[in-house]
């Protein structure tokens, strides 16, 4: 019979699970505090309500992943969320990209097909990722990933929904979306890569390799743009890699706003 505490001390040890941990939890923080910069902005209420649901879902997300960092020694969740520099982060970089031009408060010029390609890309991505982590080694992992789960079904329902639509009505809308299909290739790859210590993430049965989520996405997403009658650029990583702590301005705007009321008082209890 195995030792599932000596396995459990063994991965707990591992730098690799620390890694893949802030992989998940700084993917989930970024993009859903992009979503929350549609609050207001969305096409229609309704989509408003959804859009800002799905947000707050996956920040609860980002902060279960926090709070398995915390239970490692890492660190306190919230300063893991809120203090860390932008060098230090491990997101994927095309999750930090701005959603248009201008601000949120000042003539925000957002591009709504960029916002439904990035999110039904990454959550279709994410669905695969937790699939694989149901399964993981670290039974804490595989517990919130059960968790997870039942959530993004929802989302990856939502994201898929508007991506169809918006290509099956043609004309200047599917332009549009074919354009950011073309943006969000450009870093797609940076979503699957795991970094420095994917060898010892596969090798420890943490989760799949890249490779596999990789292909696991195309088998995914095939149907659908074989209905759409789309074919996909391939996909790179142009802006750098996320993962090793490459990242663009865009992320230390986003962290200093995120984290203004934070650092008022960081003893505060949130």
């Amino acid at each position: 019979m195995t030792n599932t505490n000596n396995i459990d001390a063994k991965i707990t040890d591992n730098k690799a699970l620390l890694d893949l941990l802030f992989q998940m939890a700084d993917d989930d923080f970024i993009i859903s505090y992009r979503g929350s910069e549609w609050l207001g902005l969305a096409p229609h209420i309704e989509e408003d309500v959804a859009f800002s649901s799905i947000s707050q879902d996956t920040m609860g997300h980002a902060a279960m992943f926090y709070q398995l960092l915390e239970g490692l020694g890492a660190g306190d969740a919230n300063d893991l969320a809120h203090s860390r520099a932008s060098s230090d982060r491990k997101n994927a970089i095309l999750l930090e990209k701005v959603n248009g031009p201008g601000h949120y408060l000042v003539e925000p010029r957002y591009d709504w097909a960029f916002a439904v390609v990035r999110n039904y890309f990454y959550v279709l991505a994410k669905k695969v990722k937790i699939e694989s982590l149901k399964n993981s080694s670290y039974l804490p992992l595989a517990e919130a990933a059960i968790k997870i789960n039942l959530e993004l079904y929802y989302h990856h329902l939502h994201w898929k929904t508007w991506f169809s639509q918006l290509i099956k009505a043609g004309g200047e809308a599917r332009t549009r979306m074919e354009a950011a299909i073309s943006i969000v290739a450009e870093d797609m790859d940076g979503v699957f890569h795991l970094g420095s210590y994917e060898k010892e993430m596969v090798g420890s049965g943490l989760i799949l390799s890249s490779k596999e989520l990789k292909n696991q996405w195309f088998q995914m997403i095939q149907p659908v743009i074989e209905d759409l009658q789309l074919s996909l650029p391939p996909f790179a990583m142009k802006t750098g890699n996320g993962r090793l702590g490459e990242h663009t301005k865009d992320l230390d705007d986003a962290l200093s706003t995120l984290n203004e009321v934070y650092q008022m008082d960081p003893t505060a209890a949130w």
